[in-house]
């Protein structure tokens, strides 16, 4: 174990969890590094609801910020070899060790960890102390306050707070470049038949023994991960702030040019396309939001990239990342109830999640194209997050906490304040509408506008009902869309952005209802032959 058992007295034990690896923590400024001592520990039971690939890149990432720290630091360090099961233990033996009179960590992404640190403080009558995460752009209370007097907050108003506030993308007179707040209807763009231009290679960074050693714990501590084995000779995401930069940089260079245009388009066997690649990052604190927000800024004033690329790229920054931190924290007893219990949400949705979700295989071309490369590399992009594999779980009616746990355990950049809200409340609308002001929903022809899966698949989109004349299959998502709109056909008349959707199922003769609703059923009934 890397450790210094340091028993000075006035000791203070600073926490560092591994979703804060930012070298310029509020942590180091408070702690006197010839006095106090840091802890850091890889925990069994934080793996076993982790895929391979992200505890691979977790775990490398932490033992690179270790090794940063060690020259100057005493840093007490537990691994996973180590076979500690809970962070609880981890810390109570720092403690036995170093006897602190205090105890000192930036405020977590986790809500439950937050409570768990608080009782064992408690419990030892140790003083805890909690630091502002300053990795943030806003302020502490800031966006508490910014609620105050909203009954129905919504991003869009928070985001043009922020950019007058930091003026960002903004003009001398007070407006926004270009005079619009956003361009979202410029970044709706699908390829074309022939599909995107020839891509960039994605950066890569080369596995090194501490990845290796990684590989090496997890196949000997964790066996039965999900997701598939690391094979690469490199990973697709960076682990350190250097590799970070170098990852910003290569978006900005190849990829923002195109962002705005394509950022909603989907295309089979190109996951990466023009995304950036950065939430992992961002969230693992090696790359600071402000860096990423400037880097694209400047793109945009030296004519490297188009503004509605760079504002849609920013708005997911300062406008969708900041948003969601600030509901996980002033809704905490609702993402607990949705995350903690067996509590259907909004939507009475009690279905368990279909076995496919883990290992892939489905007849749904769009689906398996969407599940590969998290099952590989812990990755989808936002629209495949959000109009695959959240609307299917959302048209299946997944019960919150079991939808909640795939994701949270799947993609390499989820942390518990950003993926609860954008899971349950975006994706799967079990907050009622907190985060997004209605459903997502769509049928299989929105996907067969945005991408080019049905044209490889045995489904067909426009079909609710198979048509066994014709051996035409119909599309499941097409059939659950419907149901769906069956089912919570009261709810969606009263959004007005919804209606519309509600009157085309009352103008369906009850013998089209009615089949479409028994084949829903008969979908349900076999979620193994999807």
């Amino acid at each position: 174990m890397a450790q210094a058992a340091l028993a000075a007295q006035g000791t203070t034990l600073g926490l560092i969890f591994g979703d804060q690896l930012d070298p310029r923590s509020a942590l180091f400024e408070e702690l006197d590094p010839n006095r106090d001592v840091l802890w850091m520990a890889e925990v069994h039971s934080e793996q076993t609801h982790s895929s391979r690939m992200r505890s691979l890149v977790c775990l490398t990432a932490m033992r690179h910020f270790r090794d940063r720290l060690t020259p100057n630091w005493s840093l007490d360090y537990t691994e996973l070899s180590e076979q500690v099961d809970i962070f609880e233990t981890a810390l109570q033996q720092a403690i036995d060790r170093h006897r602190p009179q205090r105890l000192c960590a930036v405020l977590p992404g986790d809500q439950a960890l937050h409570r768990r640190l608080q009782r064992l403080a408690a419990s030892q009558n140790l003083p805890i102390q909690w630091l502002p995460d300053t990795h943030f752009i806003s302020r502490p209370g800031e966006f508490r306050q910014w609620l105050q007097g909203r009954k129905v907050p919504r991003m869009e108003h928070w985001y043009r707070y922020l950019r007058k506030d930091r003026n960002l993308l903004m003009q001398t007179n007070g407006q926004p470049l270009g005079d619009q707040w956003n361009f979202d209807k410029a970044n709706r763009k699908a390829f074309g038949k022939d599909g995107p231009d020839p891509l960039p290679s994605p950066q890569s960074f080369p596995m090194d023994a501490i990845s290796k050693s990684v590989i090496a714990d997890l196949k000997h501590v964790c066996p039965t991960q999900p997701g598939h084995e690391p094979q690469a000779e490199a990973l697709p995401w960076p682990v350190t702030p250097e590799q970070a930069q170098v990852a910003l940089d290569d978006f900005i260079r190849h990829r923002l040019p195109w962002f705005g245009d394509y950022q909603d388009a989907i295309w089979l066997g190109e996951p990466w396309l023009y995304h950036a690649r950065l939430s992992s990052a961002l969230n693992l604190k090696l790359l600071s939001p402000l860096q990423a927000i400037q880097a694209a800024e400047n793109a945009y004033h030296s004519g490297n990239a188009p503004l509605n690329a760079v504002e849609g790229f920013i708005r997911q920054i300062l406008g969708w990342r900041e948003y969601i931190r600030g509901l996980y924290w002033s809704h905490r007893a609702l993402w607990q109830s949705l995350t903690h219990t067996d509590d259907p949400g909004a939507l009475n949705a009690t279905a368990d999640l279909p076995d496919l979700y883990w290992h892939g295989r489905t007849h749904m071309a769009c689906l398996q194209d969407a599940l590969q490369p998290v099952l590989t590399h812990g990755y989808g992009h936002h629209i495949q997050r959000l109009m695959v594999t959240g609307l299917f779980a959302l048209l299946w009616g997944v019960q919150p906490r079991q939808i909640h746990q795939w994701y949270g355990a799947m993609y390499v950049d989820a942390v518990d304040w950003v993926e609860v809200p954008n899971t349950l409340g975006m994706s799967q609308y079990a907050d009622g509408g907190l985060v997004g002001s209605k459903p997502y929903i769509a049928s299989g022809a929105y996907i067969d506008r945005m991408s080019n899966a049905c044209q490889h698949c045995r489904y067909r989109p426009k079909l609710a009902v198979d048509n066994p004349a014709k051996n035409h299959q119909a599309c499941p998502f097409t059939t659950l869309y419907w149901d769906f709109v069956a089912r919570h056909e009261s709810l969606l008349a009263q959004n007005p952005r919804l209606g519309m959707q509600v009157k085309n199922w009352q103008r369906k003769t009850a013998t089209e209802q009615t089949a479409i609703r028994t084949q829903a059923q008969s979908l349900r009934q076999h979620p193994n032959n999807l």
